[in-house]
């Protein structure tokens, strides 16, 4: 057949010529399934599932039916376990992969609040006891210890913010005693207010233990203490314990604790909101001095198992399938709301359609396509639907620390997060700075994307897209290859490695790694996430472009070139004044903040961090977890040097770190 070739704008004749070649070379079986997809999905944020968050049966039930998708398409199962004596010992084939996760806390037997009031002449002190659930409860977040014969001091909304010029500890005397604070903020309950970010008991505990407090009480905003959302007991896999023991009370309590007499907490709560700083607040306040308590904390954590669901498509090659390209989505969500919930109430099913039950969906067919098509690839894909990415990249930070292939030989990680809500073809890729390959590999997979091929049979052809304009035509002038750039996504490039998703900890170990998404929507992390608002057809189309990309990184012998990407902005700030430039590791500690990863040419780096590196201490504070940590940034100034010390190992260090202004 004689064909002519046609100049198309910068597109060359040679790369004309090229895509002919590829197209010739590129598997015949079906694409991406639209059909599929809106099954995976329909089941995956169904109501039965009750949103999937880690550790609940309905994760569990995610699980089964995505190891079950696993089994059908005839991927091998990644582990191995050694079943009961009573079975004669034998292995049995398993994709799961368990990692801890405490799903609950519960009340145990040893809470005790007592309240002894000063003794009048010649008598003997008022002790009043309060009933644990009804006048009290401790938070999720509490230390469990006890405190005998403390004091009381009030300490407003118990915030210190120094960019503010904030301050409820300055004057008061919380050191050795029980600091007395209500929940909220100046700002009430507008979450866009300048304490915004102070609302939360976290920052309250925190800021207690900073000021030397042994305990923390908070007052409930609700007059029925079983309506207030502090009455319901929560836990943070990503934080541990507060460090200190931290309690909610009835405002019936609260007006017992704080010698109020015929005063009332709602009358003092008004006094408050009217005040902006401590100097304003003489009079208001509450003198509480002879007062004491006891208090006993209690709580049990349970734990059980979360799963990462693992299967494994081994390569054709003798040689290259060894190596491994990964291609993962989380499948966890957000369960009944509380943590991580924009909704405005709790109680409500987060469905999770497009975060993410669409990237599990298109992680399937992915699958299925994979496993169907010919050629098959030369290296083993390892498919994973990650757990626990909604509270700190759990599932996935434990993967990369448990390898199926050895990190060393995993050469690329592909990361599905959100791709179900595409608007106007714009679609985001993050990780193209951390391989040399990646910017041309998803360009030209983009352009690919638009094209199609003249089918001949003999002398007969039929085109299948007849609306593209011509790149290759044969000698009578039909079109052979053809361009349609309305097919086109409209792609944006993001260099960083680091990112909000699982990837992160996979670029933290020097994989190079690629993440899509179609981004944020007025859905997202509420229970009107549903599968009815998927955008399934654009969803095929993005698959199919993954597709294109796996086989291309897949195509040679020469594996992707791992780079140090620079630093860019997902498009979600942080809020924070200063940069250090720290990859925090987000699961559950309670003796310092494990260090993923540090950015090249950062603070972080010049002060000499390194991934691995244990942050215990920063500018005078002690260090616990994530939280300890994000408060303090909160609290530095840039261009001012602070101290910080670390664990390297068994070696403790003290370094000098000066922050950078966030730009």
């Amino acid at each position: 057949m004689k064909i002519k070739l046609v100049r198309l704008g910068g597109i060359s004749i040679l790369l004309a010529v090229a895509i002919t070649v590829l197209h010739a070379q590129q598997p015949t079986a079906s694409g991406p399934s639209v059909e599929r997809l809106h099954s995976h999905i329909t089941f995956l944020a169904s109501d039965a599932l009750e949103g999937r968050r880690s550790g609940s049966p309905g994760a569990n039930d995610a699980a089964h039916y995505i190891a079950g998708e696993f089994s059908q398409m005839g991927l091998k199962p990644a582990f191995q376990t050694i079943r009961s004596p009573k079975n004669r010992g034998e292995a049995r084939s398993n994709y799961r992969q368990a990692f801890p996760y405490v799903t609950s806390v519960a009340v145990g037997k040893n809470n005790q609040l007592t309240l002894q009031s000063p003794a009048t002449s010649g008598g003997t002190p008022e002790v009043t006891v309060f009933q644990t659930e009804k006048d009290w409860l401790p938070v999720g977040l509490s230390t469990n210890a006890r405190i005998d014969n403390a004091g009381v001091t009030f300490v407003g909304y118990g915030i210190t913010a120094s960019e503010l010029k904030y301050d409820d500890y300055e004057g008061a005397n919380a050191k050795g005693r029980v600091a007395l604070a209500f929940s909220g903020t100046p700002d009430g309950d507008n979450p866009h207010g300048q304490f915004g970010r102070y609302e939360d008991v976290r920052w309250k505990a925190i800021a207690a233990r900073n000021a030397g407090a042994t305990a923390l009480i908070v007052i409930a905003s609700e007059n029925n203490f079983k309506d207030d959302r502090l009455s319901r007991l929560s836990y943070d896999n990503s934080a541990g314990d507060a460090g200190l023991p931290v309690i909610a009370v009835s405002r019936q309590t609260a007006e017992r604790l704080l010698n109020l007499g015929s005063s009332s907490v709602q009358a003092l709560e008004q006094k408050l909101k009217t005040k902006q700083t401590r100097s304003e607040m003489e009079g208001a306040e509450p003198r509480v001095p002879t007062l004491v308590i006891n208090l006993s904390t209690d709580l049990a954590r349970q734990e059980v198992a979360a799963y990462n669901i693992v299967g494994i498509l081994e390569g054709s090659d003798p040689t290259l399938k060894s190596e491994a390209i990964v291609i993962g989505a989380h499948y966890d969500h957000l369960g009944y709301g509380g943590a991580g919930s924009l909704a405005p109430k709790e109680g409500e099913i987060h469905h999770g359609a497009d975060d993410n039950a669409s990237g599990v969906a298109g992680m399937l067919e992915l699958a299925r396509l994979f496993t169907t098509q010919r050629p098959r690839l030369h290296r083993t894909v390892v498919f994973i639907a990650f757990s626990g990415e909604e509270e700190g990249l759990l599932g996935s930070n434990y993967y990369v620390n448990h390898p199926v292939v050895p990190l060393v030989n995993t050469v690329a990680m592909i990361n599905l997060d959100m791709i179900g809500r595409m608007k106007n073809k714009a679609l985001i890729v993050g990780g193209i700075g951390t391989a040399t390959e990646w910017r041309s590999l998803v360009g030209n997979a983009n352009l690919l994307g638009a094209m199609s091929v003249t089918a001949m049979n003999g002398s007969t052809q039929s085109t299948s897209s007849s609306s593209g304009v011509p790149i290759v035509v044969s000698a009578n002038g039909r079109p052979i290859v053809s361009s349609d750039p309305a097919k086109q996504f409209q792609l944006t490039l993001n260099e960083d490695g680091f990112g909000p998703s699982d990837h992160s900890s996979f670029y933290a170990k020097q994989v190079p790694v690629l993440f899509f998404w179609t981004g944020t929507h007025e859905d997202y992390h509420k229970p009107s996430d549903t599968a009815d608002k998927i955008n399934y057809d654009d969803e095929a189309r993005i698959v199919a472009l993954v597709l294109h990309i796996v086989r291309d990184i897949d195509a040679g012998n020469k594996r992707p070139t791992y780079t140090v990407a620079k630093s860019e902005s997902t498009g979600r700030s942080t809020g924070f004044r200063v940069y250090l430039g720290t990859i925090p590791n987000y699961s559950d500690a309670t003796d310092g903040l494990l260090l993923d990863g540090v950015r090249e040419d950062s603070p972080a780096s010049r002060a000499g961090l390194k991934a691995g590196d244990k942050i215990v201490k920063l500018a005078g504070k002690d260090i616990r977890n994530v939280y300890d940590y994000t408060y303090q940034l909160g609290e530095m100034k840039a261009g001012q040097e602070y101290e910080i010390e670390i664990m390297r190992g068994s070696q403790r260090l003290t370094l000098k770190l000066t922050p950078a202004a966030r730009k």
